[in-house]
């Protein structure tokens, strides 16, 4: 944590993790913690069930690949547009309440979507209405649930708790397909919104489970205009923010839409069929579980790690996308699986540590935007160049997006300072005034000034500062 989050100094950037405090073994033992991010990690896996279940219901519904690309547009693009402003309401509001009112939506949403479709009075249109839904919750959701992870633990354990939170986020990213796949096949489509449904209830009870004595919430900023654009002026001055989110940009709208280049170079490319891109899409899954198991133990933050991530994952792609065989397919999209976690943990919690406290829900919007809102333009945008160049090229797209968001990175790391080594031109001057002749009696009048209380007769004859009723000045 850079040192103007507060009295932080122990977690600064510069090393992978910290020793003595800040171990994950000391996080999981914060009862809240502990309580939160247990109900978490369920929901999430349940959220990534119905977004598989949502996508098959639609096909079996309509068998329409342009009707799933609106639902998933009606889905995604409130994320895109709305999340930002979201987070000022996150910084402006109590993050756990806002999480109460996620939850419950979200969960009274897809229960009643899955009711419908275990009765088989399920309508398109009902579809359209919960996906319109469920974007403009995640809009709040998201950050808000970033945002409230610092609340739940003492400074000295921030790192480890937003690395940890970051990583079974995207663990329950990889683990929900296979859930969903498990439940279809044995159950019906309906009961993976049940269970997603399920899930949500369990966050519910977590949050009520928390002992609100023990948190530390930050100050709820008051309304006022400008504090969209006071976010974003933010993270554009400090490259541990500008850079990360910049990098997400780039790797979040041509490298994570495996939805969509997977299935083409399964099944197209590699001729391997549904089966190959079910190899696949395990072995991503125990590449992701592998590093996120590491990183709980090493976890890695920082603008300078994140471009060596990024060029790591850069490779990874390259070597999935000239695969001659699906076994060989298999094998590197163990490794793709796990820097793809890589990349989104470092910058997630990279983002998270680097924010000031009062603005932590603007900055986590913004990294929500990039990464999920990107999806409405990725999609297409890999569905297109799929269509017309094969599975390779969608592959392939993703190794030039890697590659442009560590040349990014790398440009914003040497062409810029992290702010907390910043100097503006107000402590310049002060510290230009301290260096000069006099800076003695001017600390001592200054002291004085401080402490002086209502004895005026007390203030040394060199001090100037016109008088006051309560203190001589």
């Amino acid at each position: 944590m850079t040192s103007r989050l507060g009295p932080m100094g122990t977690t600064g950037m510069h090393g992978p993790t910290d020793r003595g405090v800040g171990t994950v073994r000391a996080v999981l033992a914060v009862p809240n913690y502990r309580r939160f991010v247990a109900g978490q990690s369920v929901s999430l896996v349940g959220s990534w069930t119905e977004t598989i279940a949502l996508a098959l219901l639609v096909l079996d519904m309509t068998h329409s690949s342009v009707t799933l690309g609106l639902v998933m547009a009606t889905r995604y693009l409130p994320v895109l547009i709305c999340t930002s402003y979201a987070g000022v309401l996150v910084d402006r509001n109590d993050k756990r309440h806002l999480l109460f009112l996620t939850s419950g939506v979200l969960g009274a949403t897809t229960l009643a979507v899955g009711l419908t479709v275990l009765t088989h009075t399920i309508a398109l249109w009902q579809i359209f209405v919960a996906a319109a839904v469920f974007g403009l919750m995640t809009c709040l959701d998201n950050p808000a649930r970033m945002a409230f992870v610092p609340e739940l633990v003492g400074p000295e354990l921030l790192r480890p708790a937003i690395t940890t939170n970051s990583i079974l986020a995207n663990v329950g990213r990889t683990l929900g397909p296979a859930v969903a796949a498990f439940l279809a096949h044995s159950y019906g489509l309906g009961w993976c919104f049940v269970f997603n449904a399920a899930s949500f209830a369990l966050v519910i009870i977590a949050l009520l489970a928390l002992h609100t004595s023990a948190l530390q919430p930050t100050r709820v900023v008051a309304r006022a205009r400008g504090q969209l654009r006071q976010g974003l002026a933010v993270a554009r001055t400090d490259r541990e923010l500008a850079g990360p989110l910049v990098m997400m940009a780039f790797v979040g709208t041509l490298a994570y839409e495996f939805e969509t280049s997977l299935p083409v170079f399964a099944e197209q490319t590699l001729s391997a069929g549904v089966d190959g891109y079910s190899w696949l899409t395990t072995a991503f899954g125990i590449g992701s579980v592998a590093m996120g198991l590491i990183l709980l133990r090493w976890p890695v933050t920082g603008l300078r790690r994140m471009v060596f991530v990024a060029i790591a994952y850069a490779v990874a792609m390259a070597l999935l996308t000239v695969s001659p065989t699906v076994h060989v397919g298999v094998l590197t999209a163990v490794v793709v699986g796990a820097a793809s976690i890589a990349f989104l943990t470092t910058g997630n919690s990279t983002i998270q540590l680097s924010a000031p406290p009062q603005l932590r829900g603007r900055v986590t919007a913004l990294w929500t935007t990039l990464f999920v809102g990107s999806t409405p333009i990725g999609a297409v945008l890999i569905g297109v160049i799929a269509h017309h160049f094969g599975g390779r090229a969608a592959l392939g797209s993703g190794v030039a997006g890697c590659v442009l968001a560590a040349g990014a990175g790398l440009v914003i790391l040497l062409t810029t300072r992290p702010r907390s080594e910043a100097i503006s031109p107000s402590e310049r001057d002060l510290r230009t005034k301290r260096s000069s002749p006099g800076s003695t009696r001017a600390r001592q009048c200054g002291t004085h000034r401080r402490s002086c209380g209502s004895n005026a007769s007390a203030r040394p004859s060199f001090c100037a500062w016109p008088r006051s009723p309560t203190c001589g000045r």
